[in-house]
């Protein structure tokens, strides 16, 4: 007996559009914007750089990467060019502001002025993206904010019948530093707390983007730790599981800004844990390597550098992607359906 589909045909063409044939979701990700902007300024030795430069340096990744990915992850303000030259994989478009108001408490969201998710849609997208700073223990007032926030853009997905992306990025919400083992600590609770409750049906979310429970540089006996521990192994891999069993909805590893080799032993830990997760949207542990190429040398040597170890890097990750899940189960429908 066939199962009945939990999702609609507009968010399941995207889902599919996105995806490899296995039903796992292996993109790259490219919407960084200021802080990417800093980065290559610094690395070229300015204040700032043109427009230009952002465009052409996400038209590269886009054109190198995409034939090793499923799918990318672009923003609206600075990614259109690039998202045409995608080797026919799927879109994801970004939809919120880049960054936060440091000065507001709380990191408070804000979606962009002159997109919507019809016009997103519009533009090509197979799937629209939010992030959102979240911690379950920020004052209730705040995420009261943040709750209804992202009910508005999920009932704003479904009308248009489209994918909606959530991605969560925790944060102490008492200004602690996010580097320390202190946070390490509290990170476990943060990532399965934001997990459970965007997992509710209210949000409409359909896939869930998320960090990893754990800092690596702080499980002991990895090769990414430092010297100092947070957590045994044993204690990092239930820490997966459990974040895990906090949502029944599809969801993908993102790679936080590590290097390649740290968020490759990630995923080796999520697939040694048992979870089921549904692949990556992995950007910077690919291409982050080439920003002070492309600042110092330029773009012909930075497409050089993305055609030799930028793919070797991105085809390190999709290796890795082989204990990844399949999403088909988690939304009732089965291989065999058609895209």
């Amino acid at each position: 007996m066939s199962t009945i589909p939990s999702i609609t045909p507009g968010k399941l063409a995207g889902l599919r559009a996105l995806s490899d044939e296995r039903g796992v979701i292996a993109a790259a990700a490219m919407d960084q914007r200021g802080s990417l902007k800093k980065s290559l300024a610094k690395e070229k030795g300015v204040s700032d750089l043109p427009d230009s430069a952002l465009v052409e340096f996400k038209e590269l990744v886009t054109e190198v990467l995409t034939k090793h990915a499923s799918a990318i992850l672009l923003d609206p303000e600075f990614g259109l060019p690039a998202s045409h030259r995608r080797n026919g994989k799927g879109l994801l478009l970004a939809y919120e502001k880049t960054g936060y108001d440091a000065a507001t408490p709380g990191r408070l969201p804000d979606l962009l002025d002159l997109w919507s998710v019809r016009r997103l849609k519009e533009a090509g997208a197979d799937a629209i993206k939010i992030l959102l700073y979240y911690t379950p223990f920020e004052k209730s007032a705040v995420n009261d904010h943040k709750h209804a926030w992202t009910e508005r853009i999920g009932d704003e997905c479904i009308a248009h019948d489209i994918p909606f992306f959530l991605e969560l990025v925790g944060y102490d919400a008492h200004g602690g530093d996010e580097k320390s083992v202190e946070f390490a600590k509290k990170k476990p609770d943060i990532v399965s707390g934001s997990m459970a409750e965007f997992g509710k049906a209210k949000y409409n979310v359909d896939v869930l983007k998320v960090e990893v429970p754990v800092q690596m540089e702080f499980v002991h006996g990895t090769k990414a730790f430092k010297g100092e521990a947070a957590y045994t192994r044993a204690e990092a891999l239930e820490h997966f599981r459990d974040a895990a069993l906090n949502t029944h909805k599809p969801f993908i590893y993102l790679s936080a800004g590590v290097s390649n080799p740290v968020f490759i032993e990630t995923l080796e830990l999520a697939a040694e844990s048992g979870t089921t997760f549904n692949g990556v949207l992995c950007g910077r542990a690919t291409w982050k390597d080439g920003i002070p190429i492309f600042a110092k040398q330029g773009p012909k040597a930075f497409e050089d550098w993305l055609n030799t170890k930028g793919v070797e890097n991105i085809n390190n990750v999709n290796e890795a992607l082989k204990s990844a899940h399949s999403w088909f189960d988690k939304v009732g429908v089965g291989a065999e359906v058609p895209a």
